[in-house]
């Protein structure tokens, strides 16, 4: 009999939380500055049953939820954002776009390794060669500088959708082969 009780006990905060992370996310779209700051940040303290409606978040036309949502992800900071964040580097607001690249240099190289894949994959949408040249630009330092580096020239002047994914795709390889990631 206990054992049925813990189990619908967990069942219940189960369905709080989750009825909590849908109010938070709504409450993301209000007028008012700091609303929007408390809910965020019940929503980083929730951490990582939020993730995933925060991702969904991001698809909503409201920026303000957009904004706040990626600001969340990143303060999470869980390495599963990754692909949510390299999308938002594409959103229709510069804002969003630079709060995504942010938390992606976050990340660290949870955010590089699925990034370059992106440049690979998708090396001529504008806005993610912008956002990427931002990452890049913060983690080509120190020891990562001299593979980043020249990934980080590719997105600089011209033919960057050209030079880009081979640039992104040759550092993928060094950084393999050097145990890097």
């Amino acid at each position: 009999m206990p054992k049925s009780v813990s189990t619908a006990g967990k069942e219940s905060s189960t369905g709080n939380t989750e009825q909590t992370i849908k109010k938070l996310i709504m409450t993301l779209s209000n007028d008012n500055d700091f609303v929007r700051k408390d809910a965020r940040q019940s929503l980083v303290a929730i951490g990582s049953p939020a993730v995933s409606p925060l991702i969904e978040a991001l698809k909503q036309k409201n920026d303000h939820v957009r904004r706040e949502a990626v600001k969340a992800l990143s303060a999470i900071g869980d390495p599963g954002v990754a692909p949510a964040l390299i999308k938002s580097l594409e959103d229709e607001e510069f804002d969003i776009r630079w709060l995504a690249a942010e938390g992606l240099v976050g990340l660290g190289m949870d955010g590089l390794k699925p990034l370059l894949r992106a440049l690979i994959d998708r090396g001529d949408s504008p806005l993610l060669l912008e956002g990427a040249h931002h990452v890049i630009h913060d983690m080509a330092k120190g020891g990562l500088k001299k593979y980043l580096g020249p990934v980080l020239a590719s997105l600089e002047g011209v033919g960057t959708a050209v030079k880009a994914p081979v640039a992104a795709s040759h550092a993928l390889e060094m950084m393999r082969e050097a145990k890097i990631i």
